[in-house]
Order: structure tokens, then sequence, then C-alpha cells
């Protein structure tokens, strides 16, 4: 269980890369097909305005296009990501801006397309009135070939001798090629002292820093014998990549260390010695990657997010017929809380499959009796306390408003503890139960509570003075949410528990036209 709160530290994002295919699209080619090209818009936040992010190929003569080029996308969970696809019929005679040329678009948010299942979902292309436009399929798909982390071990034999008084002192530089034919260092083992023969201690690397996800990309390997006054003599190199450096796990992996001077000078050269690879922590006969495991890889094997709302119904908060309570309900706008409920409830939504949210309210006297509560179902049932959506939990609440009265005192124990015992029910990962407080933060049970909270996102630094309530809203959220996926991933990594494999997609239409 989890008590979302606010985040101060700056968090990377996650890149994604969503790949885009169509099926069935109009035909607006008198002669031929159409020649389709996706354009991906995004939504700014503080305006709503929409901006080009980015366009497909062209390809010509299909209704049914598999797009080569992708969309790389920064993904925040934290916030309600809204995307646009609008595909065109392209010729080069013709702008895409033209009414003529348009096939259709889809509206979705990001968080719907992770959220789906295996990260796929299809969506209908609407746009044009009285016309079926066909459909788009997305698939997401998070860039994670760098995030193994590989251990190696190396020794050598029989080095050049640089060393006027005794041996050398070898150690060893790696570089990983870049497209442009440079070499960037990314890793120097340690030096070991007047040998020719040496074995460097086990190290560990991420393979993002050794060939960046590319398992054929060259990788350079430079031997040094290593001077006091920092003018290292050079033994010798030799190249591999990540893909050979993996075959050590099953047998050693010997490499001639050759030096293109003495190559070059001397006919009768054949090496400066070779290096012995192997890939271990223990022995020089084990290979071991460690993969680092992210909250997408969670969501995409099937966890669910279960999302729990309770919301303060005390007389602290004030008479909700006035202006001045956190209850009130303008004729023009949401009460500010509708609005917190709303703002982060669209957003966690698209990670739960059957959108059914369990509501509660607290600190009420509620009907029949006018007994007190800590711990009443939004829509008057006790046996199901789940509504059908927000929207469900936003109408939930405006009828209880109707049907209750305020009163206190401020308890969150009991509906903690009630979250707590369906968490503790499932112990496999598949599901994640996160409880939205929503309170004027007036607290009478702190000692039983504050153990479990993470922290308070005070609402009252969430309003803008402007009147922007959309940008004000989408802060709110950001910060109430951006601790979950850390969460999840330390509740996941200390129950030893990993994600399960993505579900196979259920097939696409063959696509029966070029």
């Amino acid at each position: 269980m989890s008590l979302t709160g606010a985040s101060d530290r700056s968090v990377p994002a996650t890149k994604i890369e969503i790949t885009v295919s169509c099926r069935n699209l109009l035909d607006l080619d008198t002669f031929s097909k159409s020649d389709p090209m996706v354009v991906l818009f995004t939504q700014t936040r503080a305006s709503q305005e929409w901006r080009e992010f980015g366009r497909t190929e062209v390809i010509d003569n299909t209704l049914n296009p598999d797009f080569l080029r992708k969309f790389v996308l920064d993904y925040f969970f934290e916030e309600k990501q809204n995307l646009r696809f609008d595909v065109y019929n392209v010729d080069s005679k013709t702008n895409i801006s033209k009414p003529k040329d348009f096939l259709g678009q889809a509206f979705l948010a990001l968080g719907e397309v992770i959220g789906g299942q295996g990260s796929r979902v299809e969506r209908p292309l609407t746009g044009i009135p009285g016309k079926k436009c066909g459909t788009i399929l997305l698939t997401a798909e998070e860039l994670s070939n760098c995030r193994d982390i590989a251990t190696m071990q190396l020794c050598a034999n029989k080095l050049d001798k640089k060393d006027f008084f005794g041996k050398s002192d070898p150690f060893l530089v790696f570089y990983r090629s870049n497209e442009d034919g440079t070499f960037t260092i990314c890793h120097k083992t340690e030096v070991v002292k007047n040998t020719l023969n040496p074995v460097w201690q086990p190290f560990t690397i991420p393979v993002r820093a050794l060939c960046n996800g590319d398992y054929d990309r060259t990788v350079k390997i430079d031997v040094y014998d290593w001077d006091r006054d920092g003018s290292h003599d050079f033994i010798g190199e030799f190249t591999t990549s990540y893909r050979e450096l993996t075959k050590a796990q099953s047998q050693f992996t010997v490499y001639e260390v050759l030096n293109p001077r003495k190559k070059c000078k001397k006919k009768k050269y054949v090496n400066s010695g070779t290096v012995c690879l192997s890939f271990s922590q223990v022995t020089l006969l084990s290979f071991t990657v460690d993969s680092e495991f992210t909250f997408v890889d969670y969501i995409k094997g099937g966890t669910q997010l279960n999302f729990t709302v309770a919301i303060d119904f005390t007389a602290s908060n004030g008479n909700p017929l006035q202006p001045t309570s956190l209850h009130y309900m303008s004729p023009y706008q949401l009460s500010a809380y509708a609005m917190a409920l709303k703002a982060v409830g669209e957003i966690i939504q698209d990670y739960d499959s059957d959108k059914l949210f369990p509501a509660y309210g607290f600190g009420a006297k509620v009907p029949p009796e006018g007994r007190i509560s800590h711990q009443f179902p939004l829509n008057n049932n006790s046996e199901d306390p789940n509504c059908a959506g927000i929207e469900g939990v936003l109408e939930s609440y405006f009828q209880s408003l109707r049907t209750v009265q305020l009163y206190g005192p401020t308890y969150f124990a009991p509906v903690i503890n009630q979250v707590a015992r369906a968490a503790a029910k499932v112990s496999d990962g598949s599901q994640y139960y996160v409880l939205l407080i929503i309170t004027d933060g007036v607290i009478s049970d702190m000692t039983q509570t504050k153990e479990a909270i993470v922290s308070f996102v005070p609402f009252r630094d969430y309003i803008d003075r402007s009147g922007n309530q959309v940008l004000s809203m989408a802060r709110l959220a950001k910060d109430v949410l951006a601790e979950i996926p850390e969460q999840l991933l330390s509740y996941m990594r200390t129950h030893d528990i990993q994600p399960r494999p993505a579900p196979s997609a259920s097939p696409s239409p063959p696509s029966l036209q070029p």
C-alpha cells in the first residue's frame, strides 16, 4: 500500500518508443491506394495547445502501413501526456494541411498505450463524418537495452616488458566506438604492479556505457604500462564487441594484443602478449548480467494499480454551501476537492484495467441513524464500494455531499487499515495499492497514521492566482503521483518480485494490400 506525496527530487525521464501501424485506411487516390503518413502532436501543459512532435515516413500505395520511423517520447508517470495522431495521404504536390488529404485522427494519453495489454492499443480513426476511417495501432516499448550491468574479469599473459629495472605495470583502458568513428573512454582497470601476466580484479560496467545498447558496436581495449609521471607506455590493443564478450560465459576467450607500430616495423612481429577473458563475480568461468527493472516493466507485465480514494467530510472543511468551503461547488467550476480528485484520478485510471475504484468518506454523520463514520462508501453500498471510473467517483462524492452531515473528528486509521488489509491479500506483484486521501490537513489520529504517510501535498500551493485551473491541477497531479513509480519498485525489490513477461498480443489483421 502507498499513500502518495510530493517529491522534490529530479527524476530523469524514461524514454518510450512508439511504433505506429494503421489498418483499413481510406483510399483517396484515384489510380492507386493512399500514400499515408502519421503526424504526432503533443499537448503543452500550460496552454493546452497542440504542437507537432514528429512525423513518420510516407509509405506509398498502401492502406495498411507499418511505419519504420518511431516516435521517442519522455515518459512521466505523474503527468497526463495527451497525444494526437493525425493520418494524411501525401504526395509531392500537395500540402498535408489540405482537408482533402486528411485520413483521420486519434486522441489518447501516453499512459493508455503503456497501460494497454502488452503496452499495445488499437483505436479507431475519426474526424471524417459518415466515413469509417480504419484504425491506428500503437505499441509502446521502453528503450531498455541499456539497463543491464555486466561483470567481468580479465587476465593477460606474456605482455611486453616496458620497465628498465623491472617488469611492466599493466592496466587496461576500455573505449566504446561512436557513430563518427571516434572512441569514448568508458572504463579503466586498476594497475597491477611488476608483472607480465597480470590478473585484474573483477569489475562491473553498465552495458549502456560499454556499447550504448548496441551489442555489435566495436569495443576497443588498450593495454598500457603505468608510469608514475603519467607518460604511460602503450603496449598494444585489441577490439571486440559486447556480443563477443558474452561468449566467455562458456569458454575462455583469448585476444592477441597488437601494437600497430611494431607490426609495421618488424617483419617477424607476432604480438605484444595475449589477454585471457572471462566474466564473473566469483570465478573466471562465469558470466553475469543483472537487469535493473523499471516501473514500465511491471506495468507491461500486467501489474495493476488499485486506486482507492478517501475524502474528508469533517466540519473543519466549512459549509459546502459557502464559497470558503473546500467542498463548495460553484455554477462555474468544480470544488477544490473535486478538482484534485479529477486531476489525479484521470492519470492513474489508465493503469487499472477494470476502472473500478473504491471510494470512501470519513468524519461525517451518515443516514439514516446519523452515526459518525470514519469509513463510509461514497456510493452508499457497503458490500461493493467500487465506483465506475473517476466520473463515477465524482458522482458518488456529489451525492454524499447532499446526504451526509459534515462532522468530525478526522481519523485516517480506519480507511488506511481497510486498504492495507486488501493489499496484504495480494503478494505476487500482480496488484499494487495506492490510497489517495484528500483532506484539509487537520488530523486527529496522527500518531496512528504518521508511519504510513509519505508526505502531504498542500492544495493551497497549487491554486493558480491567474485562474488557470488546468495548469494548477496538472502541477498538483504531478507532485502527488511523482513518488509512485519508485515506491512500487522499492516494494518489488524488497519482496524479490520480478516483472512477469508481457502477455502475447492478439495478432493484427494481416495486411492484404501492399
